[in-house]
């Protein structure tokens, strides 16, 4: 069966991106150094956007990864960038109610529970689904997440937006992986305990 993955950049103290959101890649805390790039190059191409793998020749389908779905905030990063399809190499999926009626665009809008959508697509035949984030759909989809891989920053920033937003919830994860890059980044892969 898929796995839900959610793959991202964590600070320390838990956000995923500064309080006024927005792409925090290349801030401060979240800096995109040459070991970082080439991990993600070696481990996770699928998680480039369109743009960049164009840029290093980087083609073909996913090796671990055909899907992709992410929140509304997250998905306005692409549009801000110009890109209504970030990630044209990955089926596209992105939870939203306010863009339930738009058909123009080439993305899969999820108006409805998100979670009864991916366990659909975890149904399906196929490789992983990646989770890219925010936090609110994180935290709708905690239930159905089964592998977190957490680019933890040597950053503290003690405000932003949560790796996972919402109410109380508890889930357990288990270490499986770690890599450490010589940049500071530690790349941490943690399995669900059923």
């Amino acid at each position: 069966m898929r796995r839900l993955v959610y793959l991202v950049a964590v600070t320390l103290d838990g956000f995923i991106a500064g309080p006024e959101g927005g792409d925090p890649t290349g801030s401060d805390f979240f800096p995109v150094t040459p070991d970082l790039v080439e991990h993600l190059v070696e481990s996770w191409p699928e998680t480039l956007p369109g743009p960049a793998r164009e840029a290093m020749g980087i083609t073909g389908p996913g090796a671990r990864l055909d899907t992709v779905i992410e929140g509304r905030g997250s998905y306005d990063i692409g549009l801000a960038a110009g890109l209504t399809d970030a990630y044209p190499h990955l089926r596209h999926l992105v939870v939203s109610r306010s863009l339930a009626d738009r058909t123009d665009l080439p993305v899969e809008v999820v108006a409805g529970d998100p979670v009864a959508r991916v366990r659909e697509l975890k149904a399906e035949e196929g490789l992983d689904i990646w989770l890219v984030g925010g936090g609110m759909v994180a935290h709708a989809l905690l239930p159905e997440i089964d592998r977190l891989v957490l680019k933890v920053n040597p950053s503290v920033i003690g405000d932003g937006r949560r790796l996972f937003a919402g109410p109380f919830a508890h889930a357990r994860f288990e270490p499986v992986d770690q890599v450490d890059l010589p940049g500071g980044v530690r790349v941490v892969t943690l399995d669900r305990v059923r």
